[in-house]
């Protein structure tokens, strides 16, 4: 008789609640194209589920172009919406 152990790990799902505003610490970084702080990028790292929802409404084109850099620099990939 042989045992077989197997390690299972299960993420639980964390359910974010999109909201623009918890990424105003990394406003000063896409205005500027200055580094973005520790902050900033943990706020695009806990709403990155949001960030496709946000890449679509026009109030955020103008920002597009420099939140690259800064998605970049924080380690989060750039939506593929």
């Amino acid at each position: 008789m042989s045992l077989h152990l197997t390690n299972v790990v299960v993420e639980e799902e964390i359910k974010v609640t999109c909201v623009p505003t918890e990424l105003s610490p990394c406003l000063p970084a896409v205005q500027t194209r200055s580094n973005p702080s520790t902050e900033c990028c943990v706020k695009l790292k806990e709403q990155q589920s949001c960030l496709c929802g946000y890449i679509y409404k026009p109030v955020f084109g103008p920002y597009l172009k420099n939140a690259q850099n800064v998605l970049m620099t924080c380690g989060v990939p750039y939506p593929t919406c």
